[in-house]
């Protein structure tokens, strides 16, 4: 089984085929925290110089009043006759290099950087996280958890206090602002629908009332 295979799912191919940037370049990534690593700038001279046999055949024929097509065509051919093995052969040499930024871990096969590896284990720290990090990871949400739960306890016992069945509107009808249960628009002071209820049992009183319809009670 060759490199390639190993590092088919983490790289980039920054290679370019023809112009004055012809060349190959390939960047690799850390499987877990995916920082990168490029391999060297490697030029692609024969795309350069088909460019440069392009743009010069082009010059020349537009001056006399021809077409460089021809030229232009045969150089792209040369250019691409060879840009396969040679962008093959340059991943090859990339891959023997990055193999020294990355290393691969023996549980999960990724290849990761030395920031994420355990080199006493043989595995990445996802497979095998840093025992002090987990633990501090784990004090910081037991506290989280622990005022959570005291927060939402002091919420239960506020909520105590909290009239469920009186109704609400949550938007004022005027002005579309947000009452958040208010008695009156805080944007427009709109007396909100919020109906009184009777003294005597309790039952809603739409506004304008001046009786209770449950009980006959005056208001």
């Amino acid at each position: 089984m060759s490199n390639e295979i190993y590092f088919s799912n983490n790289y980039r191919d920054m290679c370019e085929q023809y112009g004055t940037g012809a060349g190959f370049q390939f960047e690799f990534h850390c499987s877990r925290c995916s920082d990168t690593w490029r391999s060297p700038f490697e030029a692609f001279t024969t795309g350069r110089a088909a460019s440069w046999v392009s743009k010069g055949a082009s010059a020349a024929w537009s001056m006399l009043g021809g077409n460089g097509g021809t030229i232009t065509n045969a150089a792209d051919g040369l250019a691409g006759a060879t840009w396969g093995s040679s962008r093959d052969a340059a991943f090859q040499r990339s891959i023997t290099q990055a193999q020294g930024h990355f290393d691969r871990c023996a549980r999960c096969t990724s290849y990761v950087c030395g920031r994420c590896w355990n080199a006493s284990l043989g595995l990445c720290h996802g497979c095998a996280p840093d025992t002090a990090a987990e633990a501090e990871a784990s004090r910081q949400r037991g506290m989280n958890d622990m005022a959570g739960q005291r927060a939402y306890d002091a919420g239960q016992q506020a909520g105590q206090a909290y009239d469920v069945s009186a109704p609400r509107q949550l938007v004022c009808p005027q002005c579309n602002h947000e009452t958040h249960g208010s008695a009156f628009c805080g944007s427009c002071g709109y007396r909100l629908a919020q109906p009184s209820a009777c003294g005597s049992c309790n039952a809603q009183i739409p506004d304008g009332s001046a009786f209770c319809p449950s009980c006959g009670t005056r208001r």
